[in-house]
């Protein structure tokens, strides 16, 4: 039977709310239970073992191989990021869409997420896809360039609750001024810093034994994310700096990766970030020596880790 549709509505909007509605129709017939996440104290609906479902959605929070997303109908769901995972923006005319890491996978993203229910009740992911305005948006809010007003000013102009949903979503992470590594889910478990030549953004034996007994740390952990962060001294211009400290971050997460085979999908997006967090002081070439560095701390979730809190902690 096919439904009559009143002209004034957009073609596009028509399409998407169809195609959505198809997604959920596995919902409608079969398995429809939910769990509870722990750390967001949100239900979670459980996806029936080996239905296929395509859904679109926005990033809620990530949590070591998975990410929250909520639908339009604020419906949350868990999707599990696995090695054979596609990520990309969607493609244009004549052409296939850019390809990013699992690092990218950002709160707040506007995804379409395509894949098969696992035996734990969540999708498992085989397309990724995304806008590449909507992941302009979405790093913008992270790193906080701009004030958050200016993304919901650009989510009032969209007519789709999708958006509203987003927008949503990083006001709360703004207001909370956090990332997805909050002290109130997150436990700091341990913590690294390298150092770097001037102007250099390669890692000295020195560095590499740090990180490699940093990694050996992550062996036997479970639920964990590794956070990294570049930094430089005050020399230079600002642009070259942020660069600078990105490739610096970059370094180490292809070391831990490559040498160690630690999944790019337990790292948040490394950061550079200048000059912007000196820890010493820039007038003296001892301080701009610890300056010059890439912090990582690996970080064990609250919600999913049974491991105990870290020494002069207080367990919740």
């Amino acid at each position: 039977m096919r439904t009559k549709v009143a002209t004034t509505f957009r073609p596009h909007k028509l399409l998407f709310g169809l195609a959505l509605m198809l997604a959920l129709t596995p919902f409608a017939f079969g398995q429809n239970t939910q769990t509870m996440q722990p750390a967001a104290n949100r239900p979670i609906q459980s996806i029936p073992n080996g239905a296929k479902l395509k859904f679109k959605g926005v990033v809620i929070a990530r949590e070591g191989d998975t990410f929250r997303i909520r639908d339009r109908n604020r419906t949350d769901y868990l999707v599990l990021i696995t090695d054979r995972t596609s990520i990309k923006t969607h493609g244009g005319f004549l052409r296939s869409g850019k390809k990013y890491p699992v690092t990218d996978i950002l709160r707040g993203l506007i995804v379409e997420v395509e894949g098969r229910g696992d035996s734990q009740g969540q999708l498992s992911a085989e397309k990724i896809r995304f806008d590449e305005s909507d992941m302009r948006a979405a790093i913008t809010s992270d790193t906080r360039v701009t004030p958050v007003e200016e993304n919901q000013a650009r989510m009032a102009g969209q007519m789709d609750e999708l958006y509203a949903v987003a927008a949503e979503a990083r006001t709360e992470s703004a207001a909370a001024n956090e990332r997805i590594t909050a002290l109130d889910e997150y436990d700091v478990q341990e913590t690294a810093a390298v150092n770097f030549r001037v102007n250099s953004a390669v890692l000295s034996p020195e560095a590499k034994r740090t990180l490699d007994e940093f990694a050996a740390k992550t062996v036997d952990a479970k639920a964990y994310t590794i956070e990294v962060a570049g930094h430089t001294d005050s020399t230079g211009s600002e642009a070259k700096n942020l660069r600078l400290s990105q490739q610096r971050a970059e370094a180490v997460v292809q070391y831990l990766a490559v040498n160690h085979k630690i999944p790019p999908r337990r790292i948040v997006t490394p950061m550079g970030y200048g000059k912007t967090e000196a820890v010493a002081d820039n007038t003296t070439a001892a301080g701009r020596a610890q300056n010059r560095r890439v912090e990582v701390k690996m970080m064990l979730n609250r919600g999913m880790s049974q491991n105990k809190p870290p020494a002069g902690s207080t367990a919740p």
